[in-house]
Parts: C-alpha cells; sequence; structure tokens
C-alpha cells in the first residue's frame, strides 16, 4: 500500500506536467505538423486523426523500446571487478512470443485502420460538380463539365526576382459546402495533383483515370502543385484552388462564358500518339515532314 501512495504522488506530477504541455501546443502541433486547419474538407480530420493517432502509438512503442534498451545497459553492465561474459539467456520462449505477437497486432492494426479510411475517402459520391483536370508539361487544364466551361492554364511564370508570379497561376474555382468529383487525366507524362491543404493527392496517368471526392468546407485561396517529377520545370507546375461562395461561384463560371470559354477541351490537346484507343500518327502529322 505504501508503495502504491508512492506511485501516485509521483504519476500527479507527471500526468499535470504532460496536461500543461499538450495545452500549450498549437493547433498545428495537435494536428501532427500537417498544413490547413483539419477542417479544410469534409476528410481532412479523418487524415489529421489517423496520422496523429499513429505517430502517439508509434511513439509509445519507440519511448518503450528505448526505455528497454537503456534500462538492459545500465541494469547489466559491467561492474567493477567483473571479468568474462554475462550470463546468456537463449531460447526464450514467452520473451519471442511477445515480441512477434505484439508487433503482429500493432502492424494489423495500422492497417485496418488505415484501410477503413482510405475506403471511406475514396468511396464513389453523386457529387453536386465534376471537374476534368488535364496535368500538361506544365501547366493544368480545367473543365467545369457541368457548366460546359474550361480554362487553359500555362506555365507559371517568374519576376525577375526568380519568385512565382502569382498572376500566372492556373486557378482553380470551387464552391464551398458542395460535394466535388475530380476527373484526373494527363495529356503526356505522369504528372501528381496535389492540393496542400487538403491533404489529398493523386496521380495523373496517361491512358487512364483517376478520381476524387470530396466537399470543401472552407473559404480561402489554397496551393497545390504537381508531386510527381514530370521533367524540366516541375517545380513550376503550380495551380491555386479558391474555394468560394455559391454566388462568387456562379459570377465565375458566367465570366468564363463572357471571355468566350465554353465547352470542353477534351483528349485532342494530349502529346502522346500512342496511347490505347487512340489512332497512330501519320508521318505527315508527326512535324517530320515525311509522307
Amino acid at each position: 500500500m505504501r508503495r502504491f501512495r508512492r506511485s501516485r504522488w509521483v504519476a500527479l506530477p507527471v500526468a499535470a506536467a504532460l496536461a500543461v504541455v499538450l495545452a500549450g501546443c498549437s493547433q498545428q502541433q495537435l494536428q501532427g505538423f500537417l498544413p490547413g486547419s483539419g477542417e479544410t474538407t469534409n476528410h481532412t480530420s479523418t487524415v489529421v486523426g489517423l496520422w496523429t493517432t499513429s505517430w502517439l502509438v508509434l511513439l509509445a512503442v519507440g519511448l518503450t523500446t528505448w526505455g528497454l534498451i537503456i534500462w538492459a545497459v545500465v541494469v547489466y553492465r559491467r561492474r567493477r571487478g567483473q571479468t568474462g561474459l554475462p550470463v546468456q539467456l537463449r531460447y526464450n520462449m514467452p520473451i519471442e512470443i511477445f515480441y512477434t505477437v505484439v508487433p503482429f497486432f500493432l502492424v494489423l492494426g495500422l492497417f485496418a485502420f488505415t484501410a477503413r479510411d482510405q475506403a471511406q475517402i475514396e468511396q464513389v459520391v453523386d457529387s453536386d460538380h465534376t471537374v476534368q483536370v488535364y496535368g500538361k508539361r506544365w501547366g493544368w487544364d480545367f473543365n467545369y463539365v457541368n457548366e460546359d466551361v474550361y480554362t487553359q492554364g500555362t506555365q507559371v511564370r517568374e519576376t525577375s526576382e526568380g519568385l512565382v508570379d502569382e498572376s500566372t497561376l492556373p486557378t482553380l474555382v470551387l464552391p464551398v459546402d458542395q460535394s466535388v468529383e475530380i476527373e484526373l487525366k494527363s495529356r503526356d507524362v505522369i504528372h501528381s495533383f496535389w492540393i496542400v491543404d487538403f491533404l489529398y493527392k493523386k496521380d495523373t496517368i496517361p491512358g487512364k483515370t483517376n478520381f476524387e471526392y470530396f466537399t470543401p468546407t472552407e473559404i480561402g485561396t489554397f496551393s497545390g502543385k504537381c508531386a510527381e517529377l514530370c521533367g524540366e520545370f516541375h517545380s513550376l507546375m503550380l495551380f491555386n484552388v479558391e474555394v468560394v461562395s455559391q454566388e462568387d461561384y456562379d459570377a465565375y463560371i458566367e465570366s468564363l462564358r463572357d471571355q468566350g470559354f465554353e465547352g470542353q477541351i477534351g483528349d485532342d490537346y494530349n502529346t502522346n500518339s500512342n496511347l490505347p484507343g487512340r489512332e497512330p500518327l501519320e508521318a505527315d502529322e508527326t512535324g517530320t515532314g515525311e509522307n
């Protein structure tokens, strides 16, 4: 009983100190230093929860492992006057079962929670808006399918100081609190469509269409980039995502119509000539001048 009381008086200050440390954490620290607010889309809180929980479990495993290593080093160190090797312990079945079973269930648990959250994020939904996104060296094209308008992006330019010229960034505009389906395609090589604060990225692969489903829940401007090395100007394959109110979204769509950007830009602009389902180019269409 006396030992229990002594342990309690040790545990209480430790718990209090831990509570104070956690209370002083910023929002970014609480979400595992991930970008964004954690409530940027309907999926970000799920991603943050999986990330932080995994790190806490792995940190506990690491602290336990380090503690056991240090304990063994201190307790079984060679003391003054001792010679030879310490008593060797081999084929301890309980210990071997322990360090085999515990990691197995840890990996199984992490896999199960990851598979559950991934299935939720990747679930196909009947979205309010569909946007076709074409990745190309080194820009982005956006087709607003429901509204039958489009924008064509170009490679981002740099200023004389070597900074990104913000006015040349392609911009994808989305309405807040409206579900969105993103169809991802490539015009040439593999790219990766990454909206950083949305904690969601997926490759654009030639000859294949990938999909993303999410609902933006926070108004603001969010940066995006290509996350797959795709050539010389990969670092300038940037874009912005603007999440706006429904009224501002409708006004933006009308502004595209007023500029003449009606219709859709499809696979005709793809530079690959050998994708499945495409007719091979004739010799004079390749730019060689040969017939």
